[in-house]
């Protein structure tokens, strides 16, 4: 009888368990909506996401230019690494290109 009762509790201590999880999420972690950043507001108060990899594979020419400004340290973070990525691939590319004949 015994095993029963504790099966029991155990049952209705997860039930409690997870009900007050979904009731106190809103709570522990916050979910605020990103606000669009008006056209006169200055970006510092909106920080910008940085640009992908593939963003830089396809504009080339920005990439180089991120990477100069990451090497005087204007630029830093995500976007210097995902500019570099791209850099470098495009480049390895041109020179297999170059290696086969092409």
């Amino acid at each position: 009888m015994t095993h029963g009762k504790a099966l029991i509790l155990v049952v209705v201590a997860l039930v409690a368990g997870f009900g007050a999880g979904f009731v106190l999420r809103p709570m522990i972690v916050p979910m605020h909506p990103v606000a669009a950043a008006p056209d006169d507001a200055p970006s510092a108060q909106y920080p910008v996401a940085p640009r992908s990899k593939q963003y830089f594979a396809a504009h080339l020419d920005k990439a180089r230019q991120v990477l100069a400004a990451c090497k005087d340290g204007a630029v830093g973070g995500d976007e210097c690494a995902n500019a570099e990525r791209a850099v470098i691939e495009a480049d390895g590319h041109d020179r297999f290109k170059r290696f086969m004949g092409n």
